[in-house]
């Protein structure tokens, strides 16, 4: 398949810059789910009934990325041309920018509760922009840079629970707003990677909150539930509730851990370990199993060099790992200071929230007031079979977000802030000579 020619990108876009869009997204877009494991490329558009319809499908092995960060720009950048070039050659179209995840940077997930004085007039517009602003500043640190930066509700005076405040009339408007910022270098070599592949980076949507757009039924998004995306370098959770995203968090632990204990306590090839993840991964143990061997191709034999252990063996190498991620998620779903009410429903997703018994292992582990189900994302029109699962969820509420879902009523991005920091004199320098 040839690669659609493409022109030359003449500067790379600020990551994480949010389009001032409507609801939904108009016209032909494209998202990119870039991954430890996986790189996908979805080309898409909003019908009329507001769902999207896939028009092109990428996918590739992940090369140069590790744990969500690119730590190769030549790999990452074949791979992501690779994963694009296959999507364009399906819809005919030649992407210019995309929709992409952030799973990068060490992303961190903060509340601010801002005062901002009125005096009797009208809230404007330009009020919000200001409290946007100084949530941006409150967050701003060295080496870090903003992502998100949500309203999650308003106070008029006295009256809370305002959704939108524009035009009424008060003395002082109070704001809570929940932002997401990530490392300031883990986001700029994800902008050059993209910028060497010929493509502006739209949007930047955090991983765990599109996994939850993907998984959660309207239910839980609104009464409060906790999205877990079990990707393959890393485990994300995103927490809800009345709609909106409250919290996000990651774990530095992930389904490639399984796979190189596996590799390790085996000594298989990790191409194996991984195979045997797939096929016979499990953290139960049946009575059919303590019986059952498993041939196993041992690193640096020859090929007819085949050892035979139990399927037994495979379930406690594999527990004790996802033992250790789920006491890290409890960990964290503690020390949220969300209420208890807030994460009693957990859903599980991502590619390794497949393996049998997780479900069941993650009940034990958060505790009995604790619910936990495995979310699929929804289907969505015009997309294969395979590429409707769990370990797709990320791309899908991608997909989502692009038709309007989990977007905040007020749709305002916070503008530029001001700022001396090596960031964006890197990103000033490189706007004047590229």
């Amino acid at each position: 398949m040839n690669e659609i020619a493409r022109p030359l990108a003449t500067q790379p876009d600020l990551p994480g810059r949010r389009l001032a869009l409507g609801r939904a997204r108009p016209g032909t877009f494209g998202v990119l789910d870039i991954g430890s494991s996986k790189i996908i490329c979805v080309i898409a558009r909003i019908e009329s009934d507001g769902a999207p319809r896939a028009l092109g499908f990428g996918w590739q092995k992940a090369r140069g990325v590790k744990a969500g960060s690119v730590v190769d720009m030549e790999e990452a950048e074949g791979a992501i041309r690779a994963a694009v070039a296959q999507a364009e050659q399906m819809a005919d179209t030649l992407l210019k920018g995309v929709i992409v995840n952030l799973a990068c940077g060490q992303p961190q997930s903060r509340s601010h509760h801002i005062e901002w004085p009125i005096g009797g007039r009208a809230v404007t517009e330009a009020d919000l922009r200001s409290i946007l602003q100084e949530g941006a500043r409150r967050t701003q640190g060295e080496g870090r840079e903003v992502v998100h930066s949500f309203p999650a509700g308003f106070t008029v005076d006295e009256t809370g629970g305002v959704e939108d405040p524009r035009k009424m009339v008060c003395e002082r408007l109070r704001a809570r707003l929940h932002v997401v910022d990530a490392a300031s270098h883990a986001l700029f070599n994800l902008g050059q990677t993209l910028h060497r592949c010929e493509l502006e980076a739209e949007e930047m949507i955090s991983s765990p909150f599109a996994a939850g757009l993907a998984t959660l039924v309207d239910d839980e998004r609104e009464l409060g539930a906790v999205c877990v995306d079990m990707g393959a370098g890393t485990t994300s959770l995103a927490c809800f509730a009345e709609g909106k995203l409250l919290h996000t968090a990651q774990l530095p632990v992930g389904g490639w851990q399984v796979t190189n204990d596996l590799a390790r306590v085996l000594s298989t090839p990790i191409s194996h370990a991984e195979r045997l993840k797939t096929m016979h991964g499990s953290v139960l143990l049946g009575g059919e199993d303590r019986g059952e061997m498993l041939p196993i191709p041992l690193v640096g034999e020859e090929e007819d060099q085949i050892a035979r252990v139990p399927r037994e063996m495979i379930v406690k190498i594999i527990r004790p790992r996802l033992e250790e991620t789920f006491e890290l998620l409890r960990d964290r779903l503690e020390a949220s200071g969300l209420p208890l009410e807030l994460r009693r429903r957990v859903v599980l997703t991502g590619g390794a929230a497949q393996l049998l018994g997780a479900r069941e292992l993650a009940g034990i582990v958060l505790g009995r007031e604790v619910t936990v189900r495995v979310g699929r994302p929804r289907q969505v029109r015009g997309l294969p079979e395979t590429a409707q699962g769990p370990a797709f969820s990320g791309a899908i509420g991608l997909l989502a977000w692009a038709a309007g879902e989990g977007r905040p009523l007020l749709d305002i991005a916070p503008g530029p802030v001001a700022s001396g920091g090596w960031f964006r004199q890197v990103l000033t320098w490189l706007r004047e000579r590229l």
